[in-house]
């Protein structure tokens, strides 16, 4: 059955044809017995009806043009005096089809052509046997199909329209989801990049250090080469930590134990990282200023990455003996966070233009953390020399 309506579905003209060649032969017996032809006869009756046939069946190929050519059989048969007949069944069709389709003009024409013809029809062929009142009603009951023909066909348009806007506003908002989740992973891909960044160059810089460092005194100091040790085991654990927590948060929807994943730093570890750092040969010193208070988890995450960062530039860049000095301020609206060194700076591509065949990604991470916070980040050379990191966090969200 499902495959018959698909056939019909796919071959509107050769339904239409099918019913054309059905009124061609009903009307047909009506020639052949010629009753209700009129005195116009065979020769006018025949192309009348050929006419109206071929508007059922082109109806839906070229509906505006049938239209048209049923408008001039109409008045041919009335000037033909070829009275109403089954073909005639034809103007009902073409009014229900283009009164279902989105041409104006042509709807409006056959409402008032549904009006006219039967006013016509009664005009031209009056019943002679009743009075002026029952030809009156005959023509309003003879009316009533024509407006119901384009009552049916207006109502399909509508309909149609009505599930093709709901179709169009669909597929604009299944493209909304689309671009959203693609918005969302590419989001969520930024913000474990600059994880794995803070995490991995961080630990990976110190034991980098303290491994140069313990291969430097190996023989002449053996202590000093087993803290370093010690160092870069203890650096490569909590590096190891990190990267599970990462990876707990990739692996959604599997069971984690809890405890296993070490949860998100804040501004109160900021003193175990500075001692790391000082571990690994930096001079750090470290000011709070304002009355410390519990900050929004996002806003500590962004300043300890910050100043993570911050130091392990120093420690790449800043060159020998470098000193760091890093400042936490407590405003009544924000956090401030000031890093500087007094190094030698790093490249010019690095903090202008956000990092270059593979490198200033760290900078990078900062403005992305900080724009996500809603803060504001200026980071640049000193005037002094060095470098210098300011970055002033909200503690709520800018708009």
């Amino acid at each position: 059955m499902q495959r018959l309506y698909d056939f019909f579905r796919g071959h509107p003209t050769g339904v239409d044809t099918f019913w054309a060649v059905l009124l061609l032969c009903f009307n047909g017996l009506l020639i052949v017995s010629e009753a209700n032809v009129g005195s116009g006869g065979r020769v006018a009756v025949i192309p009348i009806t050929l006419a109206l046939c071929t508007v059922v069946a082109l109806r839906r190929r070229m509906p505006e043009r049938m239209l048209l050519l049923t408008a001039v059989t109409g008045i041919a048969q009335l000037l033909l005096d070829v009275k109403p007949n089954p073909a005639d069944f034809a103007m009902l069709v073409i009014i229900y089809t283009v009164a279902s389709r989105d041409v104006r003009w042509a709807s409006r024409f056959a409402m008032a052509a549904g009006f006219i013809a039967p006013v016509l029809s009664v005009i031209r062929w009056p019943d002679e046997g009743t009075n002026p009142g029952a030809n009156i009603i005959y023509c309003v009951f003879v009316t009533i199909p024509f407006v119901l023909a384009w009552v049916l066909g207006d109502s399909v348009r509508t309909r149609r329209a009505y599930y093709a806007q709901l179709e169009e506003r669909a597929e604009r908002l299944e493209r909304e989801r689309e671009a959203q989740s693609k918005v969302a992973v590419a989001a969520e891909r930024a913000r474990i990049a600059r994880e794995l960044h803070d995490v991995v160059a961080h630990n990976v810089s110190v034991m980098v250090v303290q491994a140069d460092g313990a291969a430097y005194v190996l023989d002449a100091s053996p202590e000093q080469a087993k803290q370093a040790l010690e160092t870069i085991s203890g650096t490569g654990r909590q590096a190891l930590a990190e990267m599970r927590r990462l990876l707990g948060i990739l692996r959604t929807g599997e069971h984690v134990e809890s405890g296993e994943y070490v949860p998100q730093p804040g501004v109160e570890q900021l003193d175990d990282l500075i001692e790391q750092v000082r571990g690994a040969g930096l001079a750090v010193s470290y000011r709070i200023e304002g009355s410390p208070r519990p900050l929004p988890s996002g806003v500590e995450l962004t300043a300890y990455r910050i100043v993570q960062e911050a130091l392990t530039n120093t420690r790449k860049h800043g060159g020998p003996d470098v000193g760091a000095k890093v400042r936490l301020t407590y405003f009544d609206d924000g956090l401030g966070l000031l890093v500087e060194d007094d190094g030698r700076g790093a490249q010019h591509e690095l903090y202008e233009d956000g990092g270059a065949d593979g490198m200033g990604h760290g900078l990078i991470g900062m403005r992305e953390r900080i724009g996500m916070v809603g803060g504001t980040l200026d980071a640049g050379p000193r005037p002094g020399g060095g470098f210098r990191v300011s970055a002033l966090l909200p503690l709520k969200p800018g708009h």
